[in-house]
């Protein structure tokens, strides 16, 4: 598949994706469908990249972006539930299909099938996470979908490594599976801390917004790429950049978190498009491989929803386990306290949809084993693959959204909390602020009289207002600033009192009295209210030098 083919791809899957959200449709599904359909259309091209590519290129930024937007205070906060399903319930799933499917299918020696459960082992979030957004599912469930996405990548790369060099007989760094296992993870984590603090350290003196966001969009494929290089998990790598990044974005220049918000939501629509079209432009071709191999092709697909089923099941099930371990209180009493509820579990249970990976560690597995021998049922396992990958997406990402509905999962406590939290957020806002004001005007410029000055601050004090409480300022403040010093010193005071406020926040959250999730949202606002004051400023400058 040529790159002008891809690029008709993305265009085609934009269009779809446009009339997807007009008419409120699920735009993953409609990709995904017409994509099947068009695979037929004659004299279409094989949609075939390379594992490395899509693994190396698109991989990467779609991890990193999440990453970016997830807090590291709740990553913490939701370890255990994490762990459990970003590595507990892909070991699980992938043991359990590799049995099923070695006592299932003739072609599958154990170490085929194991393969095979490693490749279709890792849920993508991206269509669960948008649609639980956008039907309010609570943030915890989210962040616990979002966490899953960002950890299970690294857990089903690593026993597919393992899984492979088993049954082609190649080496790994070690024979040990734990050993090569815990390298994995340490080099991954350390791989990425070091890129993620040297790029922080070099933004940091830069000063010049377009080329920050450019290093940030280096950063995640010289992250992966520089733990492959070591034989570390690129995933990892990439997921801790992000998050260490994402962090320290309070530090950066507002310009620069401003482009960083559009840069990567647009990035992030786009490969999130073509990879849904990718998956469906490759049914066709997927029948033609097993007709090529000489195997039934009913037989292969029936094999396929066989697998389908159990991976549908084994989630529930794994989670019910869970869940009735926790409420027999064989956990901690802090994990007690903290579990979801049955309601959103069941959510959790159905948000298993197989996406990006699992079609790029299909096609990733060789041809031959050392000995030259065709490598055992490869076409088997990248059939099942495929059907596993848009059978989860069909079934479940379409019934999701009604589930959501039925159940009613909305958490009132959680709700509760966030009014707390932004009403704290904004108490913090106004008298950082009010502080800030009171010290501009304690120590005016001079030149500026006293009732001058009282208007100027005044001004600044209803401005401050106006944002906390979700109000226009009133239309002729504008007027009241009509000469140029008074609207220098207005920008000038509300600088600091933006500042002031930045601060502030920043050392709330760093306390751990403000929610990561609320301050970010606050300081958004912050974001576009402080770069319209410095626009106003260089415009101001720019017509100081021009009328001099």
């Amino acid at each position: 598949m040529n790159f002008t083919w891809i690029l008709l791809v993305v265009i085609a899957a934009i269009a779809v994706t446009g009339l997807s959200n007009r008419r409120n449709l699920q735009a993953p599904l409609v990709l995904v469908t017409v994509g099947s359909v068009a695979s037929f259309i004659p004299g279409m091209p094989r949609p075939e990249l390379d594992p490395h590519v899509i693994l190396g290129v698109v991989l990467p930024p779609l991890l990193y972006s999440a990453a970016l937007k997830f807090s590291v205070a709740t990553f913490k906060r939701n370890l255990a539930p994490i762990l459990r399903l970003g590595v507990g319930m892909v070991l699980v799933t992938a043991f359990v299909v590799a049995f099923f499917a070695e006592w299932m299918v003739p072609e599958f020696t154990i170490g085929a099938a194991l393969v095979l459960g490693a490749v279709i082992a890792p849920t993508d979030a991206v269509s669960a996470v948008a649609v639980g957004q956008k039907l309010g599912l609570p943030k915890r469930v989210i962040a616990i979908l979002t966490g899953e996405g960002l950890v299970n990548d690294a857990t089903a790369l690593t026993l597919f490594t393992v899984a492979v060099a088993a049954v082609t007989g190649t080496r790994i760094a070690t024979d040990s599976p734990l050993l090569f296992f815990a390298y994995e993870v340490i080099g991954g984590v350390v791989v990425g801390l070091v890129l993620a603090f040297v790029v922080k350290f070099v933004r940091a003196r830069m000063y010049d917004s377009p080329l920050e966001t450019g290093l940030g969009l280096v950063l995640p494929f010289a992250a992966y790429l520089a733990a492959e290089e070591l034989h570390a998990s690129g995933v990892l790598a990439v997921v801790v950049a992000g998050l260490v990044i994402g962090h320290y974005s309070t530090d950066a220049s507002i310009m620069t978190r401003l482009q960083e918000r559009s840069v990567w939501s647009s990035l992030d629509t786009l490969l999130e498009m073509f990879v849904f079209a990718y998956m469906g432009l490759q049914l066709s071709f997927v029948i033609d491989d097993v007709v090529a191999d000489g195997l039934p092709v009913l037989h292969v697909f029936a094999y396929g929803l066989a697998v389908l089923a159990v991976v549908i099941v084994i989630r529930p099930l794994w989670l019910f386990l869970s869940y009735s371990r926790v409420r027999f209180g064989v956990t901690l009493r802090r994990d007690r306290e903290n579990q979801l509820t049955w309601k959103q579990n069941l959510v959790v249970s159905w948000a298993g949809m197989r996406g990006v990976v699992t079609l790029a560690a299909a096609g990733g597995i060789p041809f031959a084993l050392s000995s030259g021998e065709p490598f055992p049922g490869r076409g088997v396992i990248q059939a099942i693959a495929f059907i596993v990958a848009v059978g989860t997406l069909l079934i479940q990402g379409s019934t999701l959204p009604f589930m959501i509905r039925r159940l009613d999962v909305a958490d009132p406590y959680e709700q509760l909390r966030t009014q707390e939290q932004m009403e704290l957020a904004r108490n913090i806002s106004r008298k950082a602020g009010e502080k800030a004001l009171a010290d501009a005007a304690a120590h005016p410029p001079a030149g500026i009289d006293g009732k001058e000055l009282q208007a100027i601050v005044e001004r600044v004090r209803r401005s401050m207002q106006a944002r906390l409480q979700l109000q226009e300022v009133d239309e002729d403040a504008d007027r009241e600033a009509a000469l140029w010093n008074a609207g220098a010193l207005f920008d000038k005071f509300r600088h600091q009192s933006l500042r002031s406020q930045r601060v502030a926040l920043i050392a709330a959250r760093d306390d751990g009295d403000l929610d990561d999730e609320v301050l970010r949202t606050v300081l958004e606002g912050l974001d576009i209210e402080e770069a319209a004051a410095e626009e106003r400023v260089r415009r101001r400058r720019a017509g100081s030098g021009a009328g001099k």
